[in-house]
């Protein structure tokens, strides 16, 4: 028996977590090194028990995998939530009173990924809050680009959404110390010093030239107008901020431009030459 189970505060917790899933506790220790870390390396008892603090903390199942984690460099962990996870401990806190979301009207599509909103938001409500809480998440600053198939290729507007779900909630809740599985890939990255075949400068495939942007067809831009008109009466860009937005998917011609901007009311167009 390992000294980590000999002592009485850890062997109270692997009492109470063992009870909770009916599974004899040194079975149990054994099984979760095996299945939930994401690892090849061997996981010591004390980072075990770590992540069982964590799971019994926000009432996670590890054998579901609503919780797991990967080993760090200092012999600790970083305790990742999946979606259904995050799920579970917004609609557990008694103080929640629902969420909405919402989402820009531009639409915008990466390289190799589904038309998304440029932006999603997420707003939650908590019984004993007067106003609600609301985080809202841009494409541009969440989306990875990879030299493979994955998520934000393939569920693009999903994988934003749930970005502001947890974002959101962090903010309504408080939560803590617990990582969404894309950020805990960034941080696996950002810490692996040994380089991937994937990654390595002689194994990359020639850099290609960036693409031209596309001219902005004339029958397109004439059926968005109701829409740039929309974006602007709302606030949401001025002319000149949604005309930058443009020029960043495609090429707009002068007249193109100048549409765009007669669509600015009067006040708010003289308030932007003053600012």
């Amino acid at each position: 028996m390992s000294d980590i189970i000999k002592k009485p505060e850890n062997k109270k917790l692997l009492t109470r977590i063992g009870e909770r899933f009916g599974v004899d506790e040194r079975q149990m220790l054994s099984t979760l090194k095996d299945t939930a870390f994401q690892s090849d390396k061997e996981i010591s008892d004390e980072q075990m028990i770590a992540l069982l603090i964590v799971a019994e903390q926000y009432k996670l199942n590890p054998f579901t995998r609503e919780i797991y984690a990967y080993p760090d460099k200092r012999k600790g962990i970083v305790p990742v939530v999946g979606v259904d996870g995050w799920s579970r401990i917004i609609n557990s806190d008694p103080q929640f009173d629902g969420m909405e979301f919402r989402q820009s009207e531009v639409m915008v599509t990466k390289t190799g990924a589904k038309p998304c909103p440029e932006w999603i938001e997420c707003v939650m409500y908590r019984k004993d809050r007067s106003h609600p809480i609301a985080a809202r998440e841009y494409l541009d600053e969440c989306y990875r680009e990879m030299t493979f198939a994955n998520p934000w290729m393939t569920h693009t507007k999903r994988f934003l959404r749930h970005k502001a779900m947890i974002q959101t909630a962090r903010l309504a809740f408080g939560f803590a110390g617990i990582y969404d599985p894309d950020e805990a890939d960034r941080i696996q990255e950002a810490h692996d010093i040994t380089p991937r075949a994937e990654d390595r400068a002689e194994d990359r495939p020639a850099q290609r030239e960036p693409k031209a942007l596309p001219e902005m067809d004339e029958k397109r831009f004439n059926a968005n107008l109701k829409q740039y008109q929309s974006l602007i009466e709302n606030q949401t860009y001025t002319a000149n901020a949604l005309i930058a937005t443009l020029k960043t998917k495609c090429v707009l011609t002068e007249a193109q431009i100048s549409e765009i901007r007669k669509l600015e009311p009067i006040e708010q167009e003289n308030n932007n030459e003053d600012s």
